[in-house]
C-alpha cells in the first residue's frame, strides 16, 4: 500500500546543479518515495522493480533504451517545463510509459522574461550598468542612445502560449504584432491583441524591428534561423530567443552580429549550455546572454514541481495524467 501512496520515483539527485530543490524535498517526500541515480546504480537489484516514476527537473537523467529496459514497472515519466526534445517519445511510447510535462506553469514567467530581454536590448540596460559602475566613467554621453519599444513592430515566430502571452504584453507597449505559427489562431484571438498573421516567415522578418522565437524545437525548426533568414531582417533589428539555442545557427548569428547583418541579439538559450567559455558570442558587446531562467522564479519553480507530482500520481495510479505529452 505504501508503494501505490508513495511511488517509488527516480531523480537525478537530491540538491547540487541538477538535482531537485532541497526546499522541495518535505512536500516530494510527502508524496513519493525519492530514490536518487547514485542509489539506483548502487542497489539495482533491490529498485529496478520498484521504481514507477521518473522525475526528470534538469536534462538528466538520460532516458534512453537501456534505462527503460531496467524498470520494468515504470509507468510515468514527469517533465519540468514545457520543452520535450531531449526526450525520445516515440521510444518511451514503445515501453507502454506515459509523458507529462508542465506548459501552462512555465507560460506567464517565459513571456515575461522575452519581454525582459527586449527592453534591456533595445534600451542597452547591461551596458548601461556597467557604464554607470565603472571606475573609468567621468561622464554620462548624451549620445549613447538605444531604440524605442513602444510603437515598433514585433514580430513573434511561434504563436502558442508562451507567443501569444508575449503578444498580449506587447499590446500594452503599442507594439505592430506580427507573427508566424503553423497554424494561424482565429480572428477572435488576433483581434484581441492586434496581431497580424504572416503566411511566411520572411515577410516577417523584413518588417520586424525585433524578432521573438517562441517556438518547439523540432526536427523542422533546428536552425530555423540561419543565415539567409538573418540577412532578411533588418540591420536595425534585434533577435531574440527565449525557446531553444537550436532554432538558431549559432555560427551564422555570429556572423551577423560581428557584421551588422542585424544590430544585437539576446538569448536565453544557446547550445550547448552553458557554451564553452572561449565562444565567440561571449566576447560581443551587442549581445545578452541569460543562462535558460525563462520559468526560473520561485514560485513557478515550486508550481512546475507540484504539477509533476500530480502527474506521477495519477499515472501511477492509472488515472488520465495531467498535461500528458503525446508523440
Amino acid at each position: 500500500m505504501e508503494e501505490q501512496d508513495h511511488p517509488y520515483t527516480l531523480v537525478t539527485a537530491i540538491g547540487g546543479a541538477d538535482g531537485v530543490y532541497e526546499d522541495h524535498v518535505e512536500f516530494l517526500q510527502k508524496n513519493l518515495k525519492l530514490i536518487t541515480m547514485k542509489e539506483f546504480l548502487e542497489n539495482k537489484r533491490d529498485l529496478h522493480l520498484k521504481i514507477k516514476a521518473i522525475f526528470v527537473w534538469s536534462l538528466k537523467p538520460v532516458i534512453n533504451r537501456e534505462l527503460l529496459q531496467s524498470l520494468p514497472n515504470l509507468k510515468v515519466i514527469a517533465n519540468s517545463g514545457v520543452g520535450i526534445d531531449h526526450l525520445d517519445l516515440r521510444l518511451i511510447s514503445s515501453f507502454g510509459v506515459k509523458v507529462a510535462n508542465t506548459p501552462f506553469a512555465v507560460s506567464n514567467p517565459t513571456a515575461d522574461l522575452g519581454i525582459g530581454l527586449m527592453l534591456a536590448s533595445a534600451r542597452r540596460i547591461i551596458e548601461g550598468h556597467q557604464m554607470a559602475v565603472s571606475p573609468d566613467t567621468k561622464h554620462f554621453s548624451a549620445a549613447w542612445l538605444g531604440e524605442d519599444v513602444t510603437g515598433a513592430t514585433l514580430g513573434i515566430i511561434g504563436m502558442g502560449t508562451i507567443g501569444y502571452k508575449i503578444a498580449q504584453r506587447a499590446k500594452a507597449f503599442e507594439m505592430n504584432i506580427l507573427y508566424h505559427n503553423r497554424n494561424r489562431r482565429n480572428g477572435a484571438e488576433e483581434q484581441a491583441v492586434g496581431a497580424v498573421y504572416c503566411e511566411k516567415m520572411e515577410d516577417l522578418l523584413r518588417q520586424s524591428d525585433f524578432v521573438m522565437l517562441a517556438v518547439n524545437l523540432t526536427p523542422q525548426t533546428c536552425k530555423l534561423i540561419g543565415k539567409k533568414e538573418l540577412e532578411l531582417m533588418k540591420p536595425t533589428a534585434i533577435l531574440i530567443n527565449i525557446c531553444r539555442g537550436q532554432v538558431i545557427d549559432q555560427d551564422a548569428l555570429v556572423n551577423a552580429l560581428q557584421n551588422g547583418i542585424i544590430k544585437s541579439a539576446a538569448l536565453d538559450v544557446t547550445y550547448p549550455e552553458p557554451l564553452p567559455r572561449d565562444h565567440a558570442l561571449l566576447q560581443l558587446e551587442n549581445v545578452i546572454i541569460t543562462p535558460h531562467i525563462g520559468s526560473a522564479t520561485s514560485k513557478i519553480r515550486r508550481l512546475m514541481m507540484k504539477n509533476m507530482v500530480e502527474s506521477i500520481l495519477a499515472g501511477v495510479r492509472g488515472l488520465p495524467v495531467p498535461n500528458e505529452v503525446h508523440g
